[in-house]
């Protein structure tokens, strides 16, 4: 990773040498492998020209000067993840206050029911104490 932060061209000699690898081969698992496949880096295979071009590099170092800017974004992320947690919490408490509701409406309408099933079974039991005088 280091090597493909600061070059964008990578020798496969200097790669072998690097990493202790004896062929060709066994170097193109590794960087496809544990590097590619993992997202450490980004790039191309030249076999022709036996290198790896590197068209992207996960950056692991914080480069001299640039404390303020990593302070800058990780602040950032804070504020929005502040935001974004707030937000959550009032949408669950509007979720509880919704719930509520719709269990007392749920409640009264069942309540309701009750009610009119009692008052047409009294009617029913009259009309037939009426009907069978």
């Amino acid at each position: 990773m280091t090597l493909a932060e600061a070059n964008k061209v990578l020798p496969y000699d200097q790669l072998m040498l690097e990493l202790d690898v004896t062929n060709v081969r066994e170097l193109e698992d590794f960087i496809i492998n544990e590097c590619i496949y993992v997202g450490i880096v980004r790039g191309k295979l030249d076999q022709m020209r036996r290198c790896f071009e590197v068209q992207f590099a996960a950056g692991r170092d914080l480069r001299p000067g640039k404390l303020g800017s990593m302070i800058q974004t990780l602040s950032n992320r804070l504020g929005t993840s502040d935001n974004l947690l707030i937000s959550i919490q009032e949408k669950i408490k509007w979720a509880d206050t919704m719930s509520e509701l719709d269990k007392k409406h749920r409640k009264e309408v069942e309540d309701r029911v009750e009610e009119v099933k009692k008052s047409i079974s009294i009617k029913v039991a009259l009309r037939r104490r009426s009907m069978g005088k």
